[in-house]
């Protein structure tokens, strides 16, 4: 992530979402892949950061249907809010974490359209996330707000 700096030379924060997509009572989590700068390797949502390009109105919920779009080649529908959160990375970026929900549309299967990000898939229940120890304790916080 790339801190962006104000006027009065303060960092400004990075906004991130991650969608946790739902079907026959199952959670999809990705497996981040290993080249990523955050966590890579473990279990996470769909998601990704707001770009200022093209950003409008409903810029939460256009970058979360980007990010699905972008990482798992899928066009998903209604999203419904979960949960959202505030961190600080490792590299010291503010980051403020806002969580979706939604169904994957039937007939949708997903892909690993950037195999750099997202290195593989599960089908869990929220039991299952909880026992996985590649799932971290941030993910299954948000997952949490939406099961």
């Amino acid at each position: 992530m790339t801190t962006v700096i104000t006027a009065n030379g303060r960092p400004a924060f990075v906004v991130n979402v991650e969608v946790f997509l739902r079907r026959d009572g199952r959670w999809l989590l990705i497996r981040r892949g290993a080249a990523e700068e955050h966590a890579p390797g473990t279990l996470a949502g769909v998601g990704g950061k707001v770009e200022t390009d093209g950003a409008g109105e409903r810029v939460l919920e256009e970058t979360a249907r980007r990010e699905v779009k972008e990482e798992i080649g899928v066009d998903v529908g209604e999203l419904t809010y979960g949960s959202s959160s505030f961190f600080v990375t490792d590299d010291g970026d503010p980051v403020v974490n806002v969580v979706f929900r939604a169904e994957l549309p039937g007939g949708a299967e997903p892909v690993a359209v950037s195999p750099d990000e997202v290195a593989g898939f599960v089908w869990v229940t929220l039991d299952e996330a909880e026992a996985d120890p590649g799932c971290p304790p941030w993910v299954l916080r948000g997952l949490r707000s939406v099961a």
